[in-house]
């Protein structure tokens, strides 16, 4: 009995100090990051315009070979006429990548992804993400990149669904996402599996325009199925049974077609 006390004291006094050194842990933008997200995206406001800086538009030959690139863009917030939320299933266990975009007038589209800041060497596990292990970003980038890359470079399912919401709102998201991006610039943060995610994000933003609109469910956290979600709280289109739905908004196979196409985000809408 005593040898297991003394086991067990041995134990918590070593979870205390790992935990203590946790702690001791800062964010910062400062690292050896991977080229991919070694370059911030940050907006300035002008009245109803916004400049978004170092949107993110690489060409891809596979997921590790691609030709860097970054675009300025001004965007006239009184155009954003469309809202999408993107979901990535990917493993196994409920795991998925979740984003937004933002569509404008003259079929023009700005996605906006969080996503943990991988140092060179780094691979995600979301083990390590509960122990302040990744920084927090948002990628904002063209189409052709973040959904070309997953739809045909890692080969994942993708699911483009519009938003059902009014143009107001779909103002104000775009808005408090950027000032987000920006407030991370100058503060960055640490992801967290359980309360820091893509997923979470999201919902934080959605709930700060209409409060309570999404309540704390599982699927937050394990979101390959947070399209259900959506589809039961009417955020999507619900006028056919989910698998009809996700049919109708999968694609790949037009991703794949339409992958040098000038019109990218045009043609997978089609």
């Amino acid at each position: 009995m005593k040898k297991l006390l003394i086991l067990i004291l041995i134990i918590a006094i070593t979870i205390s100090i790992l935990f203590l050194l946790l702690q001791l842990r800062r964010p910062s933008n400062e690292r050896d990051w991977n080229s991919d997200q070694k370059i911030l995206s940050y907006a300035e406001f002008n009245d109803d315009l916004v400049h978004v800086n170092n949107i993110r538009n690489f060409s891809y030959v596979s997921t590790t070979d691609y030709t860097q690139a970054y675009y300025d863009k001004t965007f006239d917030i009184n155009k954003l006429d469309s809202l999408y939320y993107i979901v990535e299933p990917f493993g196994n266990v409920g795991s998925a990548h979740t984003f937004v975009s933002f569509g404008f007038e003259g079929d023009d589209y700005l996605a906006i992804s969080v996503e943990i800041r991988k140092e060179k060497g780094e691979s995600f596990s979301p083990f390590k993400g509960l122990f302040r292990t990744y920084e927090l970003m948002y990628v904002i980038a063209d189409e052709k990149d973040v959904i070309g890359l997953r739809a045909n470079h890692r080969k994942d399912k993708v699911y483009v669904y519009p938003v059902d919401t009014s143009k107001e709102k779909m103002k104000e998201l775009f808005v408090d996402m950027l000032e987000r991006a920006n407030a991370l610039k100058e503060k960055p943060e640490f992801y967290n599996t359980l309360t820091n995610t893509c997923t979470t994000n999201i919902a934080t933003h959605a709930n700060k325009i209409t409060p309570e609109k999404i309540p704390w469910d599982i699927r937050l956290l394990l979101p390959e199925n947070s399209d259900k979600l959506a589809y039961e709280l009417g955020l999507i289109d619900n006028s056919l049974p989910l698998e009809d739905i996700r049919d109708k908004y999968l694609i790949n196979e037009k991703a794949e077609r339409y992958a040098d196409s000038p019109d990218f985000s045009k043609r997978i809408r089609e």
